[in-house]
């Protein structure tokens, strides 16, 4: 796991900016606090962050391999899962494998395969590959974005990073934000339109898509998507390769030469993950699984069950710990830190997120490593079963938008009323919302309801999770940690997307599916448990904490987001707790609080990005 940056240009010689290149670098010494590496070229510079997590002496960074009078460079961030039979292949090719590291497999795979060498990959990758022969770089991301990839082109130039931030450092690259960044910010954000960002010029490699960069420009292809086909198995068949496939996805991950652990929050899917990894240590004769959770200060005392929360995670926490015999640490955050850590959450963004979603998770990460550099995590599994309400409840069915955010009307009104008449947000996002129909492939065979769910499939998968993901990446790698998805196993997605969808929402529960293959490992107490999504404060400080934080802003004249919002009703918002915003600003959790903490991450966004807004 790490971080990268590069540039080429194939017309010119840029051999002399390697101060450039390691300014850009410097900035992601926090995805890879481990070691650093550059290679110098005539047309092309690279440089790496790493954070050691296998091989430690045969995985340097950046890695060139000469072949048959070639010279290829890799700088890569990820873990590719299928090393082994990658391996046993490129043996049986006449390849010699001097380390075991997946950076020596992947550059000598991408000798062997070419460009289709991403076909050929499971696991979370973003690299970039230099041809110097034939002058041309390779970059590619993995099936679903869990590792990110940002780009630009600046005077022919390809300029491309792990992080948005340190594009920044190389000249000419511009902080620019136009009409259509706002639209993101306001309409559709903390998400974002695959592909976009909030800065105007600056793109990121979508998820299943890989580019070829050379004197003829840039050509970006995907190379993945889920596919819609009859499902041919028998419900004891499927079951049983769920199961298969849920074991497999998850001890592939277990591969580390440091410690590592699993998140436990007493749900059903990190349940699951921490089941097989604990059976796994056991088989292999490993000490007790360690396990981590995260609470918050009198959260008990203070929590208020709902649809989407309807209750605490401790007692479930201790009884599955205590059950499968894990190591287990319990993180206990208070509100005066998460409410300090939302500028460090935007920072390792470089956009406002999900406000004390993301700061609790990168100090929960923060603390975890202390002890470790890798845990394995149960998200991704409601987005691909469908566990969400969304997935039931008939107004986000019918919402015609995108059903984590059904507050488009209060949405356009936090903006100053000038700007909201001139940049339409409700159209922009009908329009990426239709736009993103337009890609789901239904059958000729799908039930109305099946092809309903389909389409809300399609929008959580390639929306909603991409969010998440985001999310994970960026407050782990903060820290110089690892997050590892099992669930998001492109191998265990499509074979889900085609299974009908009564038999995934078995009984009529969320992931009933899920449950049912369950039940033979895992106790009822669990299995049964009601979904309850990542934990967030209860606590009545942390609303009083970004309420007077908020209400500073909007006080100080000079506060840049006031240009933007519509006083009026932001005052109103802060009069009533934020009662006055009467739909979650997104997904489950972010309401009051989290909208006004969005809000203040907006303001130290634009303080500390400074970008130049253009409408």
């Amino acid at each position: 796991m790490c971080g990268f940056v590069g540039f080429a240009n194939f017309e010119e010689d840029i051999s002399k900016k390697e101060a450039i290149l390691k300014n850009m670098n410097e900035t992601l010494k926090r995805r890879g606090p481990d070691e650093d590496g550059y290679y110098i070229d005539k047309h092309a510079e690279l440089a790496h962050k790493r954070l050691i997590v296998i091989d430690p002496e045969g995985g340097k960074q950046p890695m060139i391999e000469n072949f048959l009078s070639n010279t290829y460079i890799i700088v890569y961030n990820g873990q590719i899962y299928n090393t082994k039979e990658l391996k046993e292949e490129l043996v049986r090719n006449g390849f010699n494998i001097k380390s075991h590291s997946d950076t020596e497999i992947l550059l000598k795979s991408y000798i062997h395969y070419g460009k289709d060498v991403v076909k050929h990959l499971n696991g979370i990758f973003a690299f970039a590959i230099l041809d110097t022969k034939n002058n041309e770089i390779f970059l590619a991301r993995d099936h679903f974005g869990v590792k990110p990839l940002f780009y630009t082109l600046v005077n022919n130039t390809l300029v491309f990073a792990s992080e948005i931030k340190a594009l920044f450092k190389y000249p000419g690259v511009q902080k620019i934000v136009d009409s259509q960044g706002i639209l993101e910010l306001f309409g559709i954000g903390p998400a974002h339109t695959p592909g976009l960002t909030v800065f105007k010029g600056i793109y990121e490699i979508k998820p299943a898509h890989f580019a070829v960069f050379n004197n003829s420009g840039l050509h970006i292809k995907r190379y993945w998507k889920l596919q819609s086909k009859e499902h041919e198995d028998s419900f004891g068949q499927t079951c049983e390769h769920l199961k298969f496939l849920l074991n497999d996805a998850i001890t592939r991950q277990l591969v580390s030469d440091v410690p590592l652990c699993t998140f436990l929050s007493g749900g059903l899917d990190s349940s699951i993950i921490t089941k097989f990894a604990s059976d796994y240590h056991k088989a292999n004769g490993m000490p007790p699984l360690d396990t981590y959770s995260i609470d918050y200060v009198d959260n008990d005392k203070n929590f208020v069950k709902s649809d989407f929360q309807p209750n605490s995670d401790s007692f479930y926490v201790d009884f599955i710990s205590q059950r499968l015999g894990t190591n287990h640490h319990k993180i206990v955050i208070d509100t005066p830190e998460l409410a300090d850590s939302l500028e460090d959450a935007m920072i390792a963004r470089d956009t406002p997120g999900m406000a004390d979603i993301d700061s609790s998770l990168l100090l929960f990460c923060k603390y975890v490593k202390k002890d470790m550099t890798v845990s394995l995590t149960g998200e991704c599994a409601d987005e691909i079963f469908g566990g969400y309400p969304w997935f039931f409840r008939e107004d986000a069915l019918k919402s015609n938008t995108f059903p984590w955010s059904i507050s488009t009307n209060e949405r356009q009104k936090l903006l100053n009323p000038y700007i909201g008449d001139k940049i339409k947000l409700k159209d922009y996002i009908d329009y990426r919302y239709d736009e993103s129909l337009k890609e789901v492939e239904i059958l000729d065979t799908d039930s109305k309801e099946t092809a309903e769910k389909r389409k809300i499939s399609h929008l959580t998968l390639n929306w909603f999770m991409q969010t998440l993901l985001d999310r994970s990446d960026r407050m782990a790698m903060y820290n110089g940690f690892e997050l590892r998805v099992p669930f998001c196993d492109y191998r265990l997605a499509q074979y889900v997307w085609n299974i009908p969808w009564e038999w995934k929402a078995l009984k009529g529960r969320e992931k009933g599916l899920l449950r049912y293959i369950c039940k033979d490992f895992l106790p009822s107490e669990i299995v049964d448990r009601k979904k309850s999504p990542y934990p967030k404060t209860h606590n009545p400080t942390y609303l009083a904490k970004v309420k007077g934080m908020l209400s500073k802003i909007m006080e100080d004249k000079d506060s840049p987001i006031n240009n933007l919002l519509n006083r009026d009703y932001i005052l109103e918002i802060l009069e009533t707790d934020g009662k006055a915003f009467t739909r979650p600003w997104f997904g489950q959790l972010m309401v009051g609080p989290q909208l006004m903490a969005y809000l203040c991450q907006v303001n130290m966004w634009l303080e500390k990005y400074q970008p130049k807004i253009e409408l």
